[in-house]
């Protein structure tokens, strides 16, 4: 357990949280807002006293795994319980009925807990809300749009007192995307009370021919003073944290994404690691018949399959790590990301998962396509995006699927899209580095591996003795 020790531009965060009580907080991933509502809300109920609970909204791994993590994870939050509302109906009831200070809940249950928490005339419950990845509620309409979002917007602004939007990415496609999320905070106060009085004010339509068809079509444009305009009103509710004024745009932002394995992958890990041997539940086999053969059979199991029978088969265990892979696409929110993965069994799910993603090929054409921005989700060996290649113009996010050993592939693919190559190309913009880590697994000796000169046999083993022990 970790000492929660501010990052610089956290106790700004949390002084505004706190003074201005509705509002957007704009920070990308791993820059730690999480942690800083977590400060505040430590503040609230353990120093404070409050007793009114607070409601985090989030996609499903948020929800479940990202904010229960996050508050175990430093000893300063130890008193501040969070309960995860996700699962089954039974389950989600079942975790309301539990006494704690916070309830994290995914988006898509909304209706159910409006109806579950409100029926037989009780009052709704939660003084304050937080919702995470805000876009979510951007399809919100007073009069039509989202189901989720209209059953939030009951209460919204009838009983909720405290409002806080987080995300990083608040207009991906266009400051249409602003008027959502910003009711939630105001009831349209800035932005119009309606969605329609929204529109007629900054957007309108124009004929205009298309490049490709040669055909005049009727097309949506932003009115020159709209951004501008828009801005200002959000001023004084929004702090949008950038990481140009606080990091060394030299090197990239690393962050490292947690996931916990499901009960059954967890054990059968766990056999696989003891015996050298595992029977999958359709049957297939795996085994390994060296120390090294292991961590490779392992770390396929920790990325969610694994091969069996010693053929070029493979069977699915868990999807831990492409539900990871989707809150980080969520949070990016159209921004073209760059996933590296190892084992060709990675790939096909990766393809199947996500079927918007291309595979980068020797096909120059995908480069190209990539670096046009065309491809918002491009999937690499780490061995295919070596030495040469420019992927920088195409974006600067990077995803670790899966982790394996060798250095100098790592490097290369990051050098790839790396600081280097942005401020060389006038790019004036951070690299993400997100990496996808099974927890309790060699995933994490891979990560120690990289940084030191030891042997693979020698960390593995001495992972396993110091788990037997």
């Amino acid at each position: 357990m970790k000492d929660f020790v501010p990052r610089p531009y956290q106790p700004g965060m949390i002084d505004f949280m706190a003074s201005v009580k509705r509002g957007n907080l704009f920070a990308g991933m791993g820059l730690g807002k999480t942690s800083a509502c977590l400060a505040l809300l430590h503040g609230y109920y353990c120093v404070l006293g409050e007793e009114e609970p607070t409601l985090v909204l989030g996609p499903r791994r948020v929800a479940a795994s990202t904010w229960p993590d996050e508050a175990a994870a430093w000893r300063q939050f130890q008193g501040l319980t969070l309960v995860s509302v996700t699962g089954t109906a039974s389950e989600r009831a079942a975790a309301l009925r539990q006494r704690a200070h916070v309830y994290a809940m995914n988006y898509d249950n909304l209706p159910w807990l409006v109806e579950q928490v409100t029926k037989d005339g009780r009052r709704w419950p939660f003084k304050r809300v937080i919702a995470d990845e805000s876009t979510r509620l951007k399809n919100f309409r007073t009069k039509q749009g989202g189901v989720r979002a209209k059953a939030l917007g009951q209460v919204a602004h009838t009983i909720v007192r405290e409002w806080v939007n987080l995300t990083g990415t608040p207009s991906p496609n266009g400051l249409r995307d602003l008027w959502g999320q910003q009711w939630f905070v105001d009831a349209g106060v800035r932005l119009g009370r309606s969605y329609s009085a929204f529109e007629q004010r900054w957007f309108g339509y124009q004929r205009q021919r298309d490049a490709v068809s040669g055909r005049m079509d009727i097309k949506p444009v932003i009115f020159p003073h709209a951004q501008a305009e828009i801005q200002a009103r959000l001023a004084d509710c929004s702090l949008t944290v950038d990481p140009r004024d606080w990091f060394d745009l030299r090197e990239p932002i690393v962050n490292v994404v947690e996931v916990e394995l499901p009960k059954a992958a967890r054990a059968r890990y766990h056999e696989l690691e003891r015996d050298m041997f595992t029977r999958l539940e359709q049957g297939g086999e795996v085994e390994a018949l060296n120390a090294a053969a292991l961590t490779s059979k392992c770390l396929q199991l920790a990325n969610g399959a694994a091969y069996v029978d010693g053929t070029t088969t493979f069977e699915e265990v868990h999807d831990a790590k492409l539900q990871a892979l989707e809150s980080i696409l969520e949070e990016a929110a159209g921004a073209p990301v760059l996933v590296a993965y190892h084992f060709k069994s990675d790939l096909a799910r990766l393809q199947r998962a996500f079927p918007h993603g291309r595979q980068l090929d020797a096909d120059p054409e995908t480069i190209k396509a990539w670096n046009a921005g065309r491809v918002p989700l491009l999937f690499a060996h780490p061995a295919s995006a070596g030495h040469g290649l420019n992927l920088q113009h195409g974006g600067n996010i990077l995803v670790f699927f899966g982790q394996w050993w060798d250095l100098e592939q790592h490097d290369q693919i990051v050098e790839r899209i790396g600081p280097v190559r942005q401020l060389q190309a006038g790019y004036d913009r951070p690299v993400y580095l997100h990496y996808l880590v099974a927890r309790d697994t060699v995933d994490s000796l891979v990560m120690a591996r990289r940084s030191s000169k030891r042997a693979v046999q020698d960390i593995l083993l001495e992972a396993l003795k110091r788990r037997a022990a």
